[in-house]
C-alpha cells in the first residue's frame, strides 16, 4: 500500500472544511465544534504554533470558502492546519487519490481520484483507462481495486493503493 501524503493544496479544506461549523468557544485555544454532514461533534484545539495568530486578522492567505481552521502555511508553501492533531474523523480518513499508478521504470505516473477520475500525463496510461479501467463499475471497492491493479499489470504499470 502507497503511504498517502498531502501536497497541502487546501482543497479538501475548502471543500469539506466548508461544513466545519464553531458552535462554542471554551478557551482562547479551544472549541466545540460540528462537522455538519454527519451531525459529528468534536474538541478543537488550536496548536502552538498558530496560537498567537487564531483568529487571524483577515482571510488574507485563506481559501475563500471552508474550515474556519485552515491557515497560511507558517513554514512554507500551501496551507496548514490549526487544529491538526484534533481535527475531526473526515479529515483524518480523507485522501484526495485512491491510488498512485507508477510505470516499469518506477516513477508515479498517475493518481487515481475515485472509480471515475485519473490524473496523468501518460498517453498509454490514458488510453489503458479510458479503454479498459473506466467502464469498470463496483460497488465494492475492494474488488474494484483488484480488477484496476490487475488490468494496469497486464500493461507493465503498478497500481498502489493509497493509505
Amino acid at each position: 500500500m502507497a503511504a498517502f501524503n498531502c501536497n497541502r493544496c487546501g482543497k479538501c479544506c475548502a471543500s469539506y472544511g466548508e461544513f466545519i461549523r464553531i458552535e462554542r468557544q471554551l478557551t482562547s485555544r479551544d472549541y466545540y465544534c460540528r462537522y455538519g454532514i454527519k451531525n459529528e461533534l468534536f474538541l478543537a484545539h488550536i496548536e502552538g504554533d498558530f496560537a498567537d495568530s487564531y483568529p487571524p486578522d483577515s482571510n488574507e492567505g485563506k481559501p475563500k470558502k471552508g474550515c474556519p481552521f485552515v491557515q497560511k502555511n507558517p513554514a512554507g508553501e500551501g496551507f496548514a492546519c490549526a487544529i491538526y492533531a484534533t481535527r475531526p474523523r473526515i479529515c483524518r480518513e480523507f485522501r484526495c487519490y485512491r491510488m498512485l499508478v507508477y510505470h516499469r521504470d518506477g516513477h508515479e505516473c498517475g493518481r487515481i481520484l475515485g472509480q471515475a477520475d485519473l490524473k496523468t500525463t501518460d498517453v498509454t496510461l490514458e488510453r489503458i483507462w479510458r479503454e479498459e479501467i473506466s467502464p469498470l463499475r463496483s460497488h465494492d471497492d475492494a474488488r474494484w481495486e483488484k480488477s484496476v491493479i490487475a488490468a494496469l499489470a497486464a500493461h507493465g504499470y503498478r497500481g498502489e493503493p493509497a493509505g
